[in-house]
């Protein structure tokens, strides 16, 4: 694979990491990872998708190269205008490809800003961290103290890089050990005695009191004017097909579902080939070995 360019951006005061591959002049294809992930999860994806997009991933903020946030959660808002901040910067339109809660971030910012988005392609997003449930004082009292506890959690230290890799394959039974090794080496910094995940501790303390709840977000969903694609694993433990007992692609005006088969929560790593065909289908793309051809 060829490496990268990395590029930074300002959005809400913080400092944040974006990576790129191919040619600047083609239209922009924004890659959006899910929690606790980094931008490099998607270099086998984005590599497929060069011949006709200006490829970009971004390091959500707490995650991978990016600022973490101080004094404050990660809610769902606060990362749609960090999206919309990046789309603005490669010209104001983009497709938008996310996963898990990076699907659940695309599909928000392209309801509230729905000139923004050209295509959008949802790998396991709708319906992640949305609830109608009320909060109760339990639930909030739970939520307090785990959030106080933060501050006293030191972070794992792995002793080597091939026990990073062993927790992502451990995570996710389903990765190759070259797909596990890529994750751990480009999720992980060095430290004194070992490797430490990149992503900012703190994001165990997000909870559903950062985020909108699904009535809202049901109301917003309706004003995305873009085509989405909704892209679901047969052998997820999630169940990202429906969302309260409703077809997915019926929330929207203008999307479609489909199920990759063999795959869990993250498709685009289990079934690589089969989600990223979808991915070109969608976009109106030929087959990548017809594109490789041309």
């Amino acid at each position: 694979m060829s490496e990268p360019w990395q590029h930074f951006l300002q959005s809400q005061r913080l400092k944040l990491s974006y990576w790129t591959w191919g040619d600047a002049a083609n239209p922009p294809l924004i890659l959006v990872h899910g929690g606790r992930d980094h931008a490099r999860s998607w270099d086998f994806v984005a590599e497929r998708l060069t011949d006709r997009y200006h490829v970009l991933a971004c390091d959500l903020r707490g995650h991978g190269d990016s600022e973490w946030s101080r004094g404050s959660h990660y809610g769902t808002p606060e990362h749609v205008l960090d999206l919309v901040s990046l789309i603005d910067l490669v010209g104001g339109r983009a497709t938008v490809v996310g996963h898990s809660f990076g699907g659940a971030i695309t599909l928000l910012a392209a309801s509230a800003f729905p000139d923004h988005f050209e295509r959008v392609v949802s790998i396991e997003g709708a319906g992640a961290w949305a609830s109608n449930d009320a909060i109760t004082p339990d639930q909030f009292r739970t939520w307090a103290k785990q959030s106080r506890g933060t501050e006293q959690r030191s972070p794992r230290v792995y002793p080597s890089i091939e026990e990073a890799r062993d927790r992502m394959r451990e995570a996710n039974p389903r990765l190759t050990s070259e797909m596990a090794m890529h994750l751990a080496r480009w999720g992980t910094n060095g430290i004194d005695g070992g490797y430490v995940w990149k992503f900012d501790p703190w994001l165990y303390a997000r909870s559903e009191l950062h985020n909108l709840r699904f009535e809202e977000i049901e109301t917003l969903w309706r004003d995305l004017r873009a085509p989405v694609l909704h892209l679901s694993g047969s052998e997820s433990h999630f169940d990202r097909s429906s969302v309260n007992g409703q077809p997915v692609e019926s929330y929207f005006a203008d999307a479609q579902a489909l199920t990759i088969e063999g795959a869990g929560h993250w498709a685009h790593h289990d079934q690589l080939d089969a989600t990223v065909a979808a991915i070109r289908e969608f976009l109106g793309l030929p087959a990548a070995d017809e594109a490789a051809e041309s």
